[in-house]
């Protein structure tokens, strides 16, 4: 069990000044994912690479195919986190907490979340979620993520996002991100999300509200990665709430 967490943010990442936040926001709320464009620099995607043969860095690693997870490996962080991925977790937070309330709001759940993330991470490793849950995925030739959420406790927050760190084209082909929305008395939509080396797409972890007729229903969502057919793909994963 982690005794000794990191709240505090370090200087970073700088977030790109002509971001429409509330562009963002709104498409959150009415689609349920939106992609931050050029979220980390290529400096910065091949500096957190880099770190995934750096065991010292890792909680533990995840081999997909002995849990049917799919193919590819991902490593969890340990705590303290290197000081990007902490910065993310703290500066993008904030950003996102508002939708999150509304969301829980509209889905008739009690549960509202505190304005700084240090906040939230208090609340959860009181209730015994102390483990980091940020990662890196690493993928080849062949693999592949099975759909999947990630809920960790009984503390979720209703958004993350997946920052996709290899060059597509150049460093691999395939390997879609994709997405599915499961509403009631439907068949399941898919939706694949291009993305560049740096972009982030922020989703819901389990469900969003969508007005209906008779006001807000929940849909589940899922998310996973299509077939590599070449090449090798990382991708970071920054999720805000911690793991029992």
């Amino acid at each position: 069990m982690n005794t000794n967490p990191v709240f505090e943010a370090p200087p970073g990442p700088h977030l790109r000044s002509d971001t429409d936040w509330t562009a963002l926001t709104e498409t959150l709320q009415s689609h349920g994912s939106a992609v931050l464009a050029q979220l980390l620099s290529a400096a910065e995607c091949e500096s957190l690479v880099k770190l995934y043969p750096q065991i010292s860095h890792f909680r533990s690693r995840v081999v997909m195919a002995r849990h049917s997870f799919g193919r590819g490996e991902y490593q969890y962080f340990n705590y303290p986190l290197p000081g990007l991925v902490q910065a993310l977790r703290a500066t993008l937070y904030p950003r996102l907490v508002g939708v999150a309330n509304r969301w829980n709001e509209a889905m008739g759940i009690d549960v509202r979340f505190p304005p700084e993330h240090a906040d939230f991470l208090a609340r959860c490793h009181a209730a015994g979620q102390t483990r980091p849950t940020p990662l890196l995925l690493q993928y080849a030739e062949g693999d592949y993520n099975c759909l999947h959420q990630d809920l960790y406790g009984e503390h979720v927050f209703p958004l993350q996002l997946a920052v996709l760190l290899s060059r597509p084209h150049e460093d691999f082909t395939g390997g879609e991100f994709v997405l599915t929305e499961q509403r009631p008395r439907m068949q399941s939509r898919p939706e694949v999300v291009p993305l560049a080396q740096g972009d982030a797409v922020i989703f819901a972890v389990h469900h969003r509200p969508v007005q209906g007729s008779k006001g807000f229903y929940r849909v589940n969502m899922r998310h996973g990665v299509s077939q590599l057919r070449s090449g090798q793909r990382h991708t970071l994963g920054v999720i805000f709430h911690d793991a029992q």
